[in-house]
């Protein structure tokens, strides 16, 4: 038996090696998503002085002196219970709405955001794996063009649900998702034109040098245009006119229950992990860390613990990012619609058009 699993290992080396990466990246990212939700439970609570989820036990670790007590105070079991109440709520689908498509949106909103974590390098190396899915000498093109397919899902949402609030909703989002893509393709121009390379892995080799060579620091406008609209890509607050529930009812969301709502739910705390990963990896540095020797690029038969700790930095670069989409949604009041049409087409995409100009003069007169 272990010749025969080693002589398949040795047989399909790639492909095994491919599906343990992506049974590694999945069983990081779930709970991440879950643990997500209750951050943003917990950081509301805090800001308008609640004390947010502490009442949710496991029946045999709850009841463990001092850390049971300690770990439901943070609420550390209460994804699981937002999780199983989403799997046994009754799964309601409304008499009027189009069937087919009503249950096709919600998948659609979510396999975009989990595609695009394909193609952006978590890591260096663990043995002689490189720690990236796919390292592809496109990665952006991918990213832009998958991020795209996004708003199929909420758009045949609205239209699905058969009612006006939805449409509306819908219609929003397609507007909105479309305008800001423009100015988030645009902005991450200049960061190419310096780089030279379309492959992400480029990317952070050419920010291994140390914190003054971290793009946020050579593109600074660059950095502001494509945080707003990650705001405007994934609906979060100040921009979630798709739902808007003092004027939309839930908007897209309004027929929805059960799995179904969950599924849209995990599409937008996916959507802002990759988008917080895909910041870290154009502006951040990636994963490297310009301390203690952790900024240079390893070889293949680096120290595992060298691998692991790139996996970590990674992910305490995301978290940070992740806890300002957080902040700022219970910061911030909603825009209105024209307000978030006018940044978008006329201050956004003139600026990002500029910072293109500016960049390619710069390069001209300094680049030999």
């Amino acid at each position: 038996m272990i010749n025969y699993l080693n002589d398949l290992i040795h047989n399909n080396r790639e492909w095994v090696f491919t599906l343990a990466k992506i049974a590694g990246v999945l069983g990081i990212l779930m709970p991440m998503i879950a643990y997500s939700v209750l951050a943003e439970r917990k950081i509301s609570a805090f800001i308008q002085d609640r004390v947010g989820p502490n009442r949710v036990a496991l029946p045999l670790l709850g009841g463990i002196p001092i850390l049971g007590p300690f770990l439901t105070r943070l609420g550390l079991w209460q994804p699981l219970a937002d999780g199983l109440k989403s799997f046994l709520k009754e799964d309601f689908t409304p008499a009027h709405v189009r069937k087919v498509y009503f249950w096709l949106a919600p998948a659609i909103a979510l396999v975009p955001a989990f595609m695009t974590m394909a193609v952006i390098p978590f890591g260096s190396f663990l043995g002689t794996e490189k720690m990236v899915l796919a390292d592809l000498n496109v990665g952006i093109l991918y990213t832009f063009g998958i991020v795209s397919l996004g708003v199929y899902g909420i758009v045949l949402a609205g239209y699905a649900a058969n009612s006006k609030y939805p449409f509306l909703g819908g219609i929003r989002s397609s507007a909105q998702m479309i305008s800001y893509e423009i100015a988030m393709g645009m902005s991450v121009i200049p960061v190419f034109m310096l780089v030279g390379d379309l492959n992400l892995s480029k990317v952070i080799e050419y920010q291994s040098a140390g914190f003054s060579s971290w793009l946020i620091f050579k593109q600074p406008i660059a950095f502001a245009i494509f945080l707003v609209a990650a705001f405007a890509e994934t609906n979060r607050l100040p921009f979630d006119l798709p739902e808007s529930e003092t004027e939309l009812v839930g908007g897209y969301h309004t027929e929805y229950s059960s799995m179904k709502f969950a599924l849209f739910f995990m599409g937008e705390y996916a959507a802002m992990i990759a988008g917080s990963a895909m910041m870290v990896t154009l502006f951040f540095g990636g994963w490297t860390l310009p301390l203690f020797g952790l900024n240079e690029i390893p070889q293949a038969d680096a120290p595992i613990w060298y691998g692991i700790a790139h996996i970590v930095i990674f992910l305490a670069k995301i978290l940070v990012l992740m806890a300002i989409f957080i902040w700022v949604r219970w910061m911030l009041p909603r825009f209105r619609y024209d307000q978030l049409m006018d940044l978008g087409w006329r201050r956004f995409i003139p600026l990002a058009l500029l910072n293109i100009v500016i960049t390619a003069v710069v390069l001209f007169l300094t680049v030999k």
